[in-house]
């Protein structure tokens, strides 16, 4: 079925309009709270990811939360420049490059499950337990196209 045609489609009516602003206000919400670690959302992200042994590379976070090679680069630059993070090439391939938390990383990791999930829950106030289930399911059908 095409839910939107060349007659219906309304920019501030779309799917894709909504989903921006949604990223954008939650973006913005979580950079806001992360502040005082010195990090932001998208930082958060990766060192989550580490923290938790969902990726160990470059390449593994990329593919995990969806950044491009050249937006990855650039903020585990900043990760590193923070000493947050450190960056090792495998003994096994030379081209794979290993990441790892350092103690400030880690420590700074700790701390986000006390901040992320406030900034959510403030912005999911309004939805009953069933509409929360529910809109998570439908995220996750349109992000897998399913």
């Amino acid at each position: 079925m095409k839910h939107y045609t060349s007659d219906n489609f309304q920019l501030t009516q779309s799917i894709g309009f909504h989903l921006n602003k949604a990223r954008n206000g939650l973006l913005m919400e979580m950079d806001s709270a992360l502040r005082p670690l010195d990090i932001n959302g998208q930082q958060m992200g990766i060192l989550l990811a580490l923290t938790r042994g969902m990726a160990a590379t470059p390449f593994e976070i990329s593919k995990l939360l969806g950044i491009d090679s050249g937006l990855m680069t650039r903020m585990l630059d900043k990760l590193e420049e923070k000493g947050l993070l450190e960056r090792s090439r495998s003994i096994d391939d030379r081209r794979v490059v290993n990441l790892t938390l350092t103690s400030k990383g880690r420590m700074v990791s700790a701390e986000i499950p006390a901040i992320a999930p406030e900034v959510l829950n403030h912005r999911l106030k309004g939805f009953s337990q069933e509409e929360f289930d529910e809109f998570r399911r439908l995220l996750h059908k349109f992000v897998t196209g399913g």
